[in-house]
């Protein structure tokens, strides 16, 4: 599963997504995670009201299954909904490495329903996650 990540110094979650410089996009499966690709949108991203700025950040995270922000407008949260990505606010600037390593973890156990939504969608079947049969209906 693709993930995405805002940031401003590549290494931690640390980004508006309007403002950020950097969305870096990993692969997450149970066995790891790989570093897919980092785009730069130069160094001045700042906030300027300009919801068209938005477009080159929505094009790369178009088919992703969940956006990491340290915070995000509600235009944008609209906009990354409706290409069916998951946006993630995280309270405080907290590293990649850290939540790659915790989605990992959870792909590996028994994944939120919202997350198994995810999953099922992307590879158009259900999984036996830990002590389960199937997927709930939904």
């Amino acid at each position: 599963m693709k993930i995405a990540f805002a940031t401003q110094d590549k290494v931690h979650i640390d980004a508006h997504f309007g403002w950020a410089k950097s969305i870096a996009v990993y692969d997450v499966t149970t066995e790891g995670h790989t570093l897919l690709q980092v785009f730069d949108f130069g160094e001045k991203q700042v906030p300027d009201g300009d919801d068209e700025k938005l477009a080159p950040k929505l094009e790369v995270i178009r088919d992703c299954a969940m956006l990491y922000v340290a915070a995000i407008g509600g235009t944008a949260a609209a906009r990354v909904v409706a290409l069916k990505v998951h946006p993630v606010k995280v309270p405080q600037p907290l590293p990649i490495e850290d939540i790659l390593i915790k989605l990992r973890g959870v792909l590996n156990g028994t994944p939120p329903p919202w997350l198994r939504k995810i999953l099922t969608r992307e590879r158009g079947r259900s999984y036996d996650f830990a002590g389960d049969d199937e997927l709930p209906p939904g």
